[in-house]
């Protein structure tokens, strides 16, 4: 080393040395950004820019090289051989071409260290045939030792130069690049001249064709000149490479700010991806970068995806797990590293796959039992009919209804009830067989559809098995809960042509199995559908009975039994039906509950008894029944209150009759109404007691101002020890709550004298008076011949009362 120094101190002209270590620094820097260049061009550009960093690399060993022999000063005349200096020149950019290249290939293992190596090589080679141009009045004398450390030491800092230039796109890297390949050229540049000792020979000439070092000074300018250009179009592409990927990380910024995937993609293969979209389609944690766009979507022709702008395409994406996701890509057009490629936005459509299925499942099913619903039923039912009309077999319809579906609810509550829908849903789907489907229709109605049975005798096999299922009850229902069912059966083509009729037939058929007593099945017959259309008829009538002026009230007196004295009348309903008749209210009272015809003419019935006692000149009681569907209808207390204000009638003088089968369905509602009304000063009733579901709990938790005890407890009180007995038990639970006692139906004198031998408060009845018009009763309602209070009356007296009545 003491000789290198010497060499450079005492043979060079230092400040051509710093030159020449500048220009080599400097083709060194542009060289290894040539080279990450080249890294991101494609197919003949790349070719280019490998070129035109050779060619930086190879000016650059060239220019030191000779910068530095013109800072070479030996004390004899001296000279370059033109050929050998162009050959140096060539020498080096072959062989520093040759080591990049063989650096950036991804195909050569250990690509980077190999060519760092034979640029390496390229030093040496440039150097020492440099050296041989070099032309002398002397000897050149080599120093093996020398010679072989600056190959080796050319070939070391070369072979680690471009592994450490390509580890990564950054100012930091490139420097320490361009730094090692800088020691790689100055290291085995003065170790070489080192290695040289020139003898002055005077008997060599230096030959006329020889570059003088003048010449030699030009053509190295003009070389540096051209590297430092090289070194300024390099940093215009850094500064240009600087912008695209602040451009770059923008959009990927953007990109990865989005929330569907996003990908560019040249025609084949994904440019860039998103997190997104990585994070949809590559599961395994690679990155999607690189890969082929059939890897992900191999379903998807090279048309489909140049075809698809601005036009959603629902593909299947693979991804790296195997799985298949649902997405929908959308196809745009963009500028994309200064060329044109495509951008596909990737939405991942699984929730609404899941929400479209779960649309269409609840638009063709129930959502509580999961069966199919009507439309499903309707749907299956016509596709069958397509079937057997042209086949010799049979299709039944089974028309399925839960006995006493609605007291389950009221008894248990809701929530019990759409239990046992389940149960019952599953009971059906267990006995079917393939090809057969239970449907619900809504409520507590199923229906089931049998094709191809051998004949019609077959359909009640179905029918037996549904209804041994419902011998078992469910184990999850309450104890205490049981279910049973009524089965009607029709059968095409026997019982009906055409798909409406043999609806038809099946609900008649089912309406005759619950008219003989429930829980058994019944095949259609011709004259089941004259009662149903009766039925329907009967239903159709009532619905239009207030519109048509056929309903009316009649009022029944209501007397204290200690005065004697009318205090009141409740208001029954009558419906006098054109053709049938007088229709006693026993008939067509549960079947406007059923219809849900009772909600308007409850209201009805309100509104009239009110403005007729609003009429009275006496200020008697007026007494209404309400129905369990008006008092849990939700809006009595608020029908009540306008009813009093448009009539003005006093609301104390208004008695709301409630049973207690109306308090079971929902006791907490039920009270809050029963509240409700009591605020507005209405006095309430329990009717009917002693009867249905008998509770003394409700004569404490709600607000009753008055039990009337029904008929069927009066009648034989003067016969039957048990029965006298069950009064008094009530006259004295009624004392106790202080809560006065009308008896209803008192038709006998035997009746009236027990009454009053246990101080009963009030009476209504036969004995007393017939529910009659209200002009009947006219001498009560204008004050006109009303027995005073303080007049005692005998029974002969109290059957006046009745006689003037009638």
């Amino acid at each position: 080393m003491l000789k290198v120094y010497t060499c450079i101190a005492t043979q060079h002209d230092l400040r051509l040395v710093a030159l020449a270590a500048f220009i080599c620094a400097l083709a060194s820097f542009t060289a290894v950004n040539l080279l990450h260049h080249v890294g991101r061009s494609e197919s003949e550009m790349r070719r280019i820019w490998l070129a035109v960093a050779a060619i930086a690399t190879g000016f650059g060993i060239w220019a030191t090289h000779f910068i530095a022999m013109l800072a070479f000063q030996p004390a004899v005349p001296s000279g370059y051989n033109i050929a050998l200096t162009i050959m140096s020149l060539l020498a080096a950019i072959a062989l520093t071409g040759t080591g990049l290249t063989i650096g950036i290939s991804p195909r050569v293992p250990h690509g980077r260290w190999i060519g760092g190596a034979i640029v390496g090589g390229g030093i040496a080679v440039m150097h020492y045939t440099g050296m041989a141009a070099f032309e002398i009045a002397g000897r050149v004398v080599w120093d093996v030792p020398l010679v072989a450390a600056s190959i080796i030491l050319g070939g070391l800092f070369g072979a680690a130069a471009l592994p450490v230039a390509l580890h990564a796109n950054t100012v930091k890297w490139k420097a320490l690049g361009s730094l090692v390949l800088t020691v790689a050229i100055c290291s085995h540049h003065f170790t070489a001249m080192a290695a040289a000792a020139i003898m002055p020979d005077p008997r060599i000439v230096i030959s006329a064709t020889a570059l003088p070092a003048d010449w030699m000074a030009a053509g190295v300018a003009l070389v540096s000149i051209l590297i430092i250009l090289l070194a300024i179009i390099g940093l215009a592409l850094d500064v240009r490479d600087l912008r695209r990927a602040g451009e770059a990380a923008r959009m990927q910024e953007l990109a990865d700010a989005a929330v569907e995937g996003l990908i560019v993609c040249n025609e084949t293969e994904i440019v860039a991806a998103n997190r997104s979209f990585a994070a949809l389609a590559c599961l395994d944690g690679s990155q999607p970068a690189g890969r082929p766009l059939a890897s992900f979507f191999p379903a998807v022709s090279q048309g489909e995806f140049t075809g698809t702008a601005q036009t959603p395409l629902e593909v299947g994406l693979c991804a790296t797990d195997g799985s298949t996701v649902p997405v929908e890509l959308i196809r745009h057009s963009m500028l994309y590293a200064g060329k044109q490629h495509q951008v596909l936005a990737v939405r991942d459509i699984r929730g609404r796959k899941r929400a479209e299925e779960e649309i269409h499942f609840l638009a063709h099913h129930d959502p509580l039992t999961k069966l199919p619903n009507r439309t499903s039923f309707n749907e299956k039912l016509e596709a069958e009919f397509a079937t057997h009309r042209s086949a010799e077999r049979c299709l039944a319809v089974l028309f399925l209804d839960l006995d006493r579906f609605k007291e389950i609810n009221d008894l248990f509550g809701h929530l019990v009830g759409d239990a046992v829908l389940q149960c019952v849903a599953d009971k059906i789907r267990g006995v079917l067989k393939p090809g057969q489907m239970v449907a619900r229709l809504g409520g507590d109605e199923f229906a089931v559809i049998v094709p191809g049975l051998p004949s019609a005798g077959y359909a009640t096999r179905t029918a037996e098995a549904i209804l041994d299922a419902f011998n078992d009850t469910g184990a999850n229902l309450p104890a205490g809960v049981t279910i049973g069912t009524s089965i009607g059966i029709a059968v095409f083509p026997n019982d009906a042509p055409d798909r409406e009729t043999l609806l038809s037939h099946a609900d008649a058929a089912l309406y005759e199995a619950k008219m003989q007593g429930r829980g058994l099945y019944c095949v259609f017959e011709p004259s089941m559908g004259e009662h149903l259309r009766d039925r329907r008829q009967f239903e159709h009538d009532i619905r239009h009975a207030i519109s048509r002026k056929e309903l009316r009230l009649v009022y029944q007196p209501q007397a204290q039994l200690q005065s004697n004295e009318v205090f009141g009348f409740e208001a029954l309903l009558r419906w006098d039906h054109p053709e049938r008749g007088a229709v006693p209210p026993a008939v067509f009272i549960p079947v406007a509950e059923e219809c849900g015809a009772i909600l308007k003419i409850g209201e009805w019935v309100l509104r009239t008894a009110c403005a007729e006692a609003a009429s009275w000149q006496q200020p008697l009681a007026i007494s209404v029944n309400v129905s369990a569907m008006q008092l849990h209808g939700g809006n009595l207390p608020e029908l009540v209150g306008a009813v009093l204000k448009e009539t003005g009638l006093d609301p104390f003088r208004l008695e709301l009759e409630i049973t207690e089968t109306c308090l079971i369905k929902d006791i907490g509602r039920a009270l809050a109404a029963l509240r409700q009304l009591k605020s507005l000063g209405v006095q309430i009733a329990m009717d009917d007691f002693g009867t249905g579901y008998s509770s003394l709990s409700n004569l404490r938790a709600f607000p009753f101002d008055k039990i009337k005890v029904d008929q069927s407890l009066i009648r034989a009180v003067d016969t039957s020890d048990e029965a006298a007995a069950v009064m008094r038990a009530v006259f004295g639970l009624a004392r106790g709550l202080k809560l006065p006692v009308l008896a209803e139906g008192v038709e006998t004198d035997a009746e009236l004298t027990f009454l009053r031998q246990e101080a009963c408060d009030a009476i209504q009845g036969y004995l007393l008076g017939r529910p009659c018009p209200i002009s009947d009763f006219a001498q009560h309602t204008s004050g006109k011949g009303r027995t005073p209070a303080s007049r005692r009356q005998s029974n002969h007296e109290l059957r006046l009362v009745k006689n003037s009545a009638a």
